[in-house]
């Protein structure tokens, strides 16, 4: 195997290894939602800014997963159209308020929102926490405490208030992110590659709605799991939760 590949493997079995440290704060955080999920309301999963949506979206609909996931899958954030877009918007302080209001969010009691941005930092990011509890809501933050700490303070990508995310969410779960992201070294090569924040921030979300399963079951309740529709019944066993939450998940239909 070529050493770049062990590399990466490396690289991403430690980080996998940090987060599965996580568990009583994994466990901690899925309370809320499995509570949420038990008394038939929404959890709303946000990635504020640019690859971060990734996160949002692999809970979305996804085989396995929960089905009243409501992903949050802002326009102007998405990379689709414009990453420099993107990356100009998310910095933009204001700007979640209109995305939260836009989604309706924070408008009944015991809302639980997850917020997954592995930087934790930008104007977006700090914006949705600071916002969301303020409506009262429950505040999931899935990023990295390490790459917040080593953050100049006045770097141009962070909220005007210095603020980090996983200071603010009610409940915080580290997805170690290494610092800088990228983390191949090559022979000739003066920057490294191989990115490994989308590789963090699914892991942990992913683990957490496991968590999230269990405690359901733990409760007496059958988890609303969605089947894959490319397996034989799948759209048959998927019907009776498209026809639930259809009408309530704006990206569901």
């Amino acid at each position: 195997m070529n050493d770049h590949f062990q590399q990466y493997h490396q690289a991403a079995t430690s980080a996998f290894a940090a987060i599965l440290a996580e568990r009583p704060a994994i466990v901690e955080a899925a309370q809320p939602i499995a509570r949420a999920i038990a008394d038939d309301r929404l959890v709303h999963v946000i990635g504020p800014g640019g690859h971060s949506n990734m996160a949002a979206e692999e809970v979305l609909w996804r085989a396995g997963g929960l089905a009243p996931i409501n992903a949050i899958l802002d326009a102007g954030t998405n990379l689709i159209h414009g990453a420099k877009r993107s990356n100009v918007i998310e910095r933009t302080p204001g700007y979640a308020r209109s995305v939260l209001d836009a989604y309706r969010l924070g408008r009944t009691p015991g809302e639980v929102i997850i917020i997954v941005n592995a930087y934790g930092i930008n104007a977006m990011c700090i914006d949705t926490v600071l916002i969301a509890k303020e409506r009262g809501m429950t505040t999931i933050g899935i990023t990295s405490r390490d790459f917040a700490d080593r953050l100049p303070a006045d770097h141009p990508s962070r909220h005007p208030s210095g603020k980090n995310l996983y200071q603010e969410a009610d409940l915080f779960l580290n997805c170690h992110l290494p610092y800088g992201d990228a983390v191949v070294e090559i022979e000739g090569c003066p920057q490294k590659t191989g990115p490994t924040s989308t590789l963090c921030n699914v892991f942990t979300i992913n683990l957490l709605m496991n968590e999230t399963v269990k405690q359901l079951v733990d409760l007496g309740v059958v988890p609303p799991l969605w089947m894959s529709a490319n397996v034989p019944g799948g759209d048959e066993a998927n019907r009776s939760s498209e026809e639930r939450f259809i009408p309530r998940i704006r990206h569901l239909g």
